[in-house]
């Protein structure tokens, strides 16, 4: 099935930084996850003609949009509009899986 993905097929870990891996593609989408294992951070960083957002699947991340800041955790949604600095970090003691989408 080309259409269906399971999340968890697509988690994995890195000791030398967060772990990315594509779930869709397409010319208009990217839909990926995020593993960031205790204490790992995505650096604040923008995206200056993409919208992005991030689901939090399992655990709890600190945020960063902008000015703002917020631990999200499991079942919340994180919207980072284009040209807004974001980032996320890991404080926690358990994986933090994100689920991504980036607009092409």
């Amino acid at each position: 099935m080309e259409n269906f993905r399971d999340y968890r097929e697509f988690t994995g870990s890195r000791s030398d930084k967060f772990y990315k891996s594509t779930m869709f593609q397409s010319s208009r989408l990217l839909l990926g996850l995020n593993c960031l294992d205790p204490g790992q951070e995505q650096h604040v960083h923008v995206h200056g003609d993409q919208d992005k957002f991030y689901y939090v699947v399992e655990g709890t991340g600190e945020f960063t949009v902008g000015a703002e800041r917020y631990a999200a955790e499991t079942g919340i949604v994180v919207w980072a509009p284009a040209g807004v600095e974001h980032g996320v970090t890991n404080k926690g003691s358990e994986r933090l899986v994100l689920l991504v989408g980036i607009a092409s």
